[in-house]
């Protein structure tokens, strides 16, 4: 039977092992992990949704409108006002056709190709006006006119056309602003002829005129 001082001694070691147990665990280093700043936002922050796709805009594409037609054009016409105010704003004389052309009588273009080209020279002018004048109102009774100069060795052409018992003479193919545009009203070409003597700036004398057949 073991004796009480050696129960005790015993008891006392197995005590003293215990503390000192207790001791080394409380005494231990704590390992603690650090994470970096961006570890730690990377962990915090939400992941950011994919950039949105915007699709590709579609240009618009602005076609331009045809060019009205000769036809169309005249069809909207409804006096000889109509068609001076395009002779004076759109047309223009072709400088270069008539030194071409000069002393001689060219074939006169049509006159679909005179309003696509909005150049001409007097055969071209005065073809076109007749045209013209004649598809709007009939009662105009348009003409070609041919003027015979000296001392030119070529004849000049105008239009002529009649209103309310008048005569009016239209000249868009001369390179002589004098006497470029309507004219009249007169009672015959006689009158006109007498104008066109005392405008050019050439003074010009008119051998004869007439209408062409």
């Amino acid at each position: 039977m073991m004796k009480k001082k050696d129960y005790f001694k015993v008891t006392v070691i197995i005590l003293a092992l215990l503390t000192y147990g207790l001791v080394a665990l409380a005494c231990a280093p704590a390992k603690v992990r650090i994470y970096s700043k961006e570890a730690q936002a990377e962990k915090v922050s939400p992941a950011k949704p994919p950039p949105e796709k915007i699709p590709p805009q579609r240009v618009a594409t602005v076609r331009p409108s045809p060019a009205k037609t000769y036809a169309t054009t005249i069809s909207e016409w409804e006096t000889y006002q109509d068609l001076v105010t395009w002779m004076e704003k759109d047309f223009s004389f072709d400088a270069e056709r008539y030194k071409k052309f000069e002393g001689t009588l060219p074939t006169p273009r049509t006159a679909e190709e005179t309003f696509q080209l909005k150049s001409g020279i007097y055969i071209d002018a005065a073809e076109f006006s007749k045209r013209t004048l004649n598809q709007i109102n009939s009662s105009y009774k348009a003409q070609t006119v041919v003027i015979v100069v000296r001392p030119s060795v070529f004849n000049r052409y105008v239009c002529s056309f009649k209103k309310d018992g008048k005569l009016y003479v239209m000249d868009y193919g001369t390179p002589y602003r004098e006497i470029t545009g309507i004219h009249g009203p007169y009672d015959s070409l006689d009158e006109y002829k007498e104008f066109y003597e005392n405008h050019h700036p050439e003074k010009r004398q008119v051998e004869g005129i007439g209408y062409l057949p």
